[in-house]
């Protein structure tokens, strides 16, 4: 079975005590093998799950954490008490880790057997026991950690289990990031700003900047026969309009596009980014704004920010590791108008050509258009309508004392009607409950107008991925009320605030 993250690592830790005997510990080994094997060999949890052997006192689990921490493999911890393990044994080690965590409540057994249990079958099967005086001491050593209930085999276990891997593998894909800016954020904007040092503290990424021009040198660097090669793809997998298509008049503007993307994949390659930005203020002697070039990109894996906007690249990135070999996509997407039909409202979502196209599986077409801002040819870009279906988009906005995430759960739906004269990909969507509140309550969290659109995770993911970030979030979705965000928002200022360390 492959799994979107063969490469990297669960480690599965079973919490016990010498006191059992070895007869008794020989079962708890290989229960709690089974357990990692049900989760191992489940098509929803996307890494493998190894177990390693069960963990009797304070020095094997801090051995065990420390290990964790020091391989780049091991995405994150899951930890099972199976019979009673006394939770002070597990204080030094949880005080120790740097991974995510994720308790699993659980036992050997789906159902009891009631007839032939005795006080052995008891003494073996306390997890119920265990896993509490564990919790605990999690709670209090203020240990963040995701808590799952049931038992392995359950397919509602296995795919929260698998989104939490989801999570944790945008996590690890945030602090191993480092995101190239093409000149700064688009000039006067307040939201795109934000303070590039605790971003790396925080998330781990880092975030430096190359002048456009380092840019311009690489697309002017580009082979002739790797832009054959570019150009003869695109006429193979989109539907490229006449005029771009060789021994069309404007060909040259698609040979021109696809050197941008050779380009800036060799670019961001060089200097081992998985995220960027552009701005259309700053590109030098670029000939065009990126615009195809951006899409495909994204569609690679790449994240991505317009204007200089490095903190929705950050989301781009980690919602397209996050939805890894899942249906649907990731992008950059921007609230852009609305349809105020009372009962109907819709927002339409756009940008100025750089919308993914795994938000779509018809076949974009590839236009060239005017831009009307930044003074340059016209750009190349893919058309489209993104999928119905649903989606979250999530913004990231920094607050002054700390990151601010804020997540809307959406329905995207096909346009009313047909948009011939709108030159750009598009998402049209219903947000949750509904927009008078859904655009009040992002307003009053101060939510961003950039975001990262994707519809191949949900809003549980990111609430693990929050978690794990230590990053407030605030959702909005069918269950929020005016009332209740207005509240939520005021108080968690003031837990931000106090938690924060002096």
């Amino acid at each position: 079975m492959s799994k979107a993250y063969a490469d990297r690592e669960i480690w599965f830790l079973t919490g016990s005590q010498d006191l059992y005997g070895e007869e008794t510990l020989r079962q708890v080994a290989e229960q709690s093998g089974e357990v990692a094997r049900l989760l191992d060999e489940a098509g929803a949890v996307p890494a493998r799950i190894v177990w390693k052997p069960v963990l009797k006192d304070s020095d094997s689990i801090r051995r065990a954490v420390l290990e964790a921490n020091a391989d780049d493999a091991v995405l994150g911890v899951i930890t099972w008490m199976h019979t009673f393990s006394p939770a002070k044994m597990w204080i030094t080690g949880m005080d120790a880790l740097r991974k995510p965590l994720l308790h699993l409540h659980t036992q050997a057994n789906v159902e009891l057997p009631w007839d032939t249990i005795d006080f052995d079958f008891m003494n073996l099967n306390q997890a119920a026991h265990g896993d509490r005086e564990y919790g605990y001491i999690l709670s209090r050593l203020g240990v963040s950690r995701t808590t799952v209930v049931g038992h392995a085999s359950n397919p509602a276990v296995q795919q929260r289990v698998g989104t939490w891997v989801r999570a944790a593998a945008g996590v690890a894909a945030t602090r191993s990031l480092r995101l190239a800016r093409f000149g700064d954020n688009m000039r006067y904007v307040a939201v795109t700003e934000g303070d590039k040092t605790e971003a790396e503290i925080r998330f781990g990424v880092q975030v430096n900047t190359w002048g456009v021009n380092e840019l311009v040198a690489a697309v002017e660097a580009v082979d002739d026969a790797a832009v054959d090669a570019l150009v003869a793809e695109y006429e193979e997998l989109y539907d490229v309009v006449p005029e771009l298509r060789a021994g069309g008049e404007r060909h040259e503007s698609l040979r021109y596009a696809a050197r941008q993307e050779l380009a800036l994949e060799g670019f961001l390659t060089s200097v081992g980014a998985k995220a960027f930005t552009t701005t259309f203020e700053d590109l030098g002697d670029l000939r065009q704004l990126p615009g195809l070039a951006v899409q495909r990109l994204m569609a690679k894996g790449y994240g991505f920010g317009a204007e200089g906007d490095w903190k929705t690249a950050v989301l781009v990135r980690a919602a397209k590791v996050m939805g890894e070999g899942l249906p649907g996509g990731a992008s950059l997407m921007e609230d852009y108008t609305y349809d105020l039909t009372p009962g109907q409202e819709l927002i339409l979502g756009a940008h100025m050509l750089e919308v993914c196209p795994t938000l779509t599986t018809a076949k974009p077409r590839v236009e060239i258009h005017p831009l009307g801002i930044g003074g340059k040819e016209d750009p190349v870009r893919m058309v489209f309508d993104a999928d119905a279906g649903p989606g979250v988009v999530v913004a990231l906005s920094d607050m002054r004392d700390r990151f601010r995430l804020t997540a809307n759960v959406v329905d995207v739906v096909p346009p009313t009607a047909e948009l011939p004269h709108l030159p750009v990909a598009r998402a049209v969507w219903k947000p949750r409950p509904d927009f008078p509140t859904s655009a009040e309550c992002w307003l009053t969290a101060g939510g961003a107008h950039h975001t990262a659109m994707t519809t191949a995770v949900g809003i549980e993911a990111w609430e693990m991925f929050a978690d794990i970030s230590g990053v407030e979030l605030l959702v909005i979705d069918e269950a929020t009320t005016r009332r209740g965000f207005r509240d939520a928002v005021r108080w968690n200022s003031v837990y931000h605030r106090i938690a924060q360390p002096l």
